[in-house]
């Protein structure tokens, strides 16, 4: 048990780097997806865009949903927006740095899955093979505007009979799947330039502004982290003291089978008192209600 809540404690204090090491899985995992996925066009007219770019894009807009889900400053930061204003004012600014910072992470996984179906080209030949221009290409010179519709939508389908013997099939599958390589290199080089200037000019700006807000960011989510811990110790006392009512009879027996509180120094001692001093429901709803709609200011 001890074991479990180190690691939980970590995990709590790392969170920061907690949630870099699951968007990292999470684009290991669209990676690994996409490669054990058995894709297969349905090579018809009205289908072939709708499931190429449904394969190109849903995939990746759960992957950004699982993002928002698993990071847990998202909801931190939609409690600070949607709190009441109360004796503590909000600060804009660090919502924008957490908003940034969680909109940042979550956008890795489904960045990498959109840019690995690109250079793999399938997607791509898949969804606009039937929007080529067939006049590029020989194969349907002697064919009406159906046919050459029909066999279009069959290039990704190399093993139809159609397609066997057209000469064009392999020629419109490297027009494509070049245009779908070109589009994911230039994406991910864009990326990368602007993630090397956002590095290299952030110290252009104002420095303490971001320090603020990501101090205060770290503080927000902490302080959320305290309280929940503090209302769980105050709901474990609560019960406590509720049962040891409730069976007024056997408080001598519970207590000598070590079902007593551990006490651990005066301060300890102090803490305690002060939440055993909290013994009433609606007392407690009174304290929730107000620490959710007055937070005391940062003035400690």
């Amino acid at each position: 048990m001890d074991r479990f809540r180190m690691i939980f404690q970590y995990f709590q204090s790392n969170s920061e780097s907690v949630m870099n090491g699951i968007c990292g899985l999470l684009a290991l995992a669209s990676v690994k997806m996409y490669t054990s996925f058995d894709f297969s066009c349905p090579c018809l007219p009205r289908y072939n865009m709708a499931y190429g770019l449904g394969i190109m894009f849903v995939p990746p807009i759960a992957l950004f949903l699982c993002g928002l889900i698993l990071n847990r400053q998202s909801l931190v930061m939609l409690e600070e927006w949607r709190r009441p204003q109360g004796r503590r004012k909000k600060d804009l600014a660090v919502i924008r740095y957490m908003c940034s910072s969680i909109m940042q992470r979550a956008m890795v996984a489904p960045v990498v899955w959109i840019i690995v179906t690109l250079l793999d080209g399938k997607c791509l030949i898949c969804a606009f093979s039937g929007s080529v221009d067939p006049e590029k290409f020989a194969g349907f010179a002697n064919t009406s505007q159906v046919q050459v519709q029909q066999l279009l939508a069959k290039v990704p389908c190399k093993d139809d009979e159609l397609m066997r013997n057209n000469t064009s099939r392999k020629a419109v599958s490297r027009y494509l799947r070049c245009w779908s390589q070109v589009l994911g290199w230039s994406i991910l080089l864009i990326l990368i330039i602007a993630a090397f200037l956002a590095r290299w000019l952030r110290p252009c700006f104002d420095q303490a502004t971001l320090l603020q807000a990501r101090h205060w960011s770290n503080y927000i989510d902490i302080e959320q982290k305290i309280f929940e811990e503090t209302c769980c110790e105050h709901s474990r006392l609560f019960a406590h003291k509720c049962i040891l009512h409730f069976f007024e009879s056997m408080r001598q027996e519970i207590k000598l089978h070590s079902f007593s509180l551990r006490r651990e120094g005066d301060g300890a001692e102090e803490e305690e008192d002060l939440l055993r001093g909290v013994t009433d429901q609606d007392q407690v709803n009174k304290l929730l209600k107000k620490w959710y709609y007055e937070k005391p200011p940062l003035n400690v």
